[in-house]
């Protein structure tokens, strides 16, 4: 009797107590928090100091009222951080960066609603001169810095130009500080409501409204409308310009006043590039008279011009000039335009007659 009730005790036990009991829930637990650092890696080594130094872990974003201040702390010996660009723009003494033995430290005193924005820090890891950003320990959050009296992100201008890619979304940065206000988007002529289909326009309440395919239909001037608890206040407005320039290294022409200069005479050589109304472009030259470190005068400019189909292009020059020509400048100048796509190298001749 004995050995029958242990027959079906051990294998019931083994069932109930070490497996069911014990083991089982230890692996759902374990890999719970396994998966939940895992989501968590990015938030892992950014904390909040609240009052009588306690700790908060932040979420992925944060509202504030203005006037607030703010430690941030990231765990690690070489902390870099981000925040929102105009404050090192205007160089604000109200940001205070520290790197101590163990954390990286922000503080932020006196908030207004233009410090919304996101705030990230992550470890650097460096050997000599070369640094590497790890991936594995980094943290991140939205902090809005709410303000009834100021509902949209304030910005330096009153005006500012949108280009519409057809190969990429375009955003209208008309972003809140107060996450709950209602936003709206409106064209300014003919004045209409643009509508919100949360396809092919969305509202980011990080970013602004987004158009994910933009078209030149989209072209105008648009500005938002926000509502929260008062009046709605307006933003600024925003000129959107479409643009359809082909991607690759710059279309550049070069082109002299003169392919034939007198001693003394002034000549100039020109070097144009079209090209799409936000990319950069970079001039270097070379010229006759360059190893003898000749006296050249080397001007750079740009301007948007609109093609008169909606479509708007950048025409960049760069201009050098020789004010008295000699013989030895005679020869072939060469313009190299540079963009982030590549580099074309025109060039011309002038001799001398």
């Amino acid at each position: 009797q004995s050995a029958k009730n242990k027959h079906p005790k051990e294998p019931g036990e083994n069932k109930i107590r070490p497996v069911n009991k014990k083991v089982k829930p230890k692996g759902p637990k374990m890999k719970e928090r396994e998966s939940a650092d895992s989501s968590s890696k990015s938030q892992s080594i950014l904390m909040q100091v609240m009052e009588k130094g306690r700790f908060q872990k932040l979420a992925a974003t944060l509202s504030l009222s203005a006037g607030q201040s703010i430690e941030l702390r990231c765990k690690g010996s070489n902390i870099t951080w981000s925040y929102p660009s105009y404050l090192d723009t205007f160089k604000d003494s109200r940001l205070s960066l520290k790197q101590l033995d163990r954390y990286g430290q922000l503080i932020l005193t006196n908030s207004t609603a233009a410090d919304t924005g996101e705030y990230s820090c992550w470890l650097q890891h460096c050997n000599g001169n070369k640094c590497r950003k790890d991936e594995t320990k980094t943290g991140s959050t939205y902090i809005f810095f709410t303000d009834k009296e100021e509902l949209f992100v304030p910005t330096p201008s009153y005006f500012e130009i949108v280009y519409l890619n057809p190969d990429k979304p375009a955003v209208i940065p008309c972003r809140v500080t107060t996450p709950s206000a209602k936003v709206t988007l409106h064209r300014e002529f003919p004045a209409e409501e643009i509508e919100t289909d949360g396809t092919n326009i969305i509202y980011d309440v990080k970013k602004g409204f987004v158009y994910q395919h933009p078209t030149s239909d989209h072209k105008g001037i648009v500005y938002c409308k926000a509502e929260s608890q008062g009046a709605p206040q307006i933003s600024i407005k925003y000129h959107l310009l479409y643009v359809e320039v082909p991607k690759g290294p710059p279309s550049t022409t070069i082109v002299a006043s003169s392919n034939r200069a007198e001693v003394r005479d002034g000549i100039h050589v020109i070097c144009t590039v079209l090209g799409e109304p936000d990319v950069d472009v970079n001039f270097s030259w070379q010229y006759p008279g360059q190893e003898s470190e000749r006296p050249v005068i080397i001007q750079n400019f740009w301007r948007l011009i609109n093609r008169g189909t909606g479509h708007t292009t950048r025409i960049s020059k760069s201009v050098l000039v020789i004010e008295d020509f000699e013989a030895r400048d005679a020869g072939n100048y060469i313009c190299i335009a540079q963009n982030l796509q590549g580099e074309t190298t025109v060039a011309t001749e002038v001799e001398l007659n």
